[in-house]
């Protein structure tokens, strides 16, 4: 039913972009959406990694220069049956990960410093396996796909605001032109927000699958928007068409769940991921690192400066 109403979403935001172009140009303006849609997810297609991971200043890492993550992800990835993606590193103090990737061949996780200071090795788990769910269920193609539609969509709207209010032919006017360049977007971006809170619902259940821990992932969930709150993801504010790429909302400020969050609340999320918990039979909540003698003292849970930076450089 997810994917039923995800295309169905993806469809509405495809159709607002031929008839915004068909409201500017008539028909011909209809096929050169089109065009520039195609164009610009072809080009999303091919670069979309490249450009979001340079965006955040991801560095790659690898099983010599950060071994402990990496066999995390390795084992997380057999355990989905997923070829190994690339792992990066960014340098952020909030705690927050995301995946791109056009398809689980060529596919990336990115986890930031603070993330890996701020959950235990369980958590860190369940956080890579969402990840990982969204690389196996491509994910991060339809969302690149999305946000480039959606981008796109502003950019004919303000097309229409400067050139559709002076032509004759058509029957926009200057009123239906500002309109367009109001309204045009904000559909746009709930069509959008809509698909993203799907697939993180989704996402939360297949990692729950992955890692067999829904607690441990429920319980990062909240250390993340607990801390994310209160500290600021640069790069995602000057960004802000990438955050829902995040598995917590990166944003300040954009916590509801409601028509306007690119993200499901987090305590609609724990709900579920306690449900799938019980479900699962797993009934125990997981216990922080710095609470457990079971949990051997990472680089993620280390009080040491140079500790925590260790096996990442």
């Amino acid at each position: 039913m997810s994917y039923f109403r995800t295309a169905i979403l993806l469809a509405a935001m495809t159709a607002l972009f031929m008839g915004i172009g068909f409201l500017i140009g008539g028909q011909s303006g209809m096929v050169f959406a089109l065009a520039v849609a195609a164009a610009m997810n072809l080009f999303a297609y091919w670069n979309s990694d490249k450009m979001v991971l340079s965006m955040y200043g991801a560095r790659e890492v690898d099983e010599r220069s950060a071994p402990e993550l990496y066999a995390l992800v390795r084992r997380l990835a057999s355990a989905a049956g997923l070829p190994m993606p690339r792992v990066y590193v960014m340098e952020n103090p909030q705690p927050n990960a995301f995946a791109t990737g056009r398809n689980p061949e060529h596919a990336a996780v990115a986890v930031t410093t603070g993330l890996l200071n701020t959950v235990n090795r369980e958590e860190l788990s369940g956080v890579l396996a969402h990840e990982l769910g969204h690389i196996k269920h491509r994910d991060t193609l339809l969302m690149t796909i999305t946000a480039t539609i959606a981008g796109a969509i502003s950019m004919l709207a303000n097309f229409g605001l400067y050139f559709g209010g002076n032509r004759n032919d058509n029957n926009i006017g200057l009123v239906g032109s500002l309109l367009l360049v109001i309204l045009g977007p904000l559909a746009a971006g709930l069509v959008q927000m809509a698909i993203s809170r799907t697939r993180e619902y989704e996402a939360d259940r297949e990692g729950a699958e992955i890692s067999r821990r829904p607690l441990a992932l429920a319980s990062a969930l909240q250390k993340i928007a607990g801390v994310a709150e209160h500290v600021p993801n640069m790069p995602a504010e000057r960004n802000p068409a990438s955050a829902h790429l995040f598995i917590v909302n990166p944003l300040s400020g954009a916590r509801m769940d409601n028509l306007f969050a690119t993200h499901p609340s987090v305590e609609n999320r724990v709900a579920r991921l306690r449900e799938i918990a019980r479900e699962m039979g797993e009934t125990a909540a997981p216990v922080p690192a710095r609470e457990s003698e079971a949990v051997s003292p990472g680089p993620w849970s280390s009080a040491s400066s140079a500790q925590r930076r260790g096996p990442w450089g």
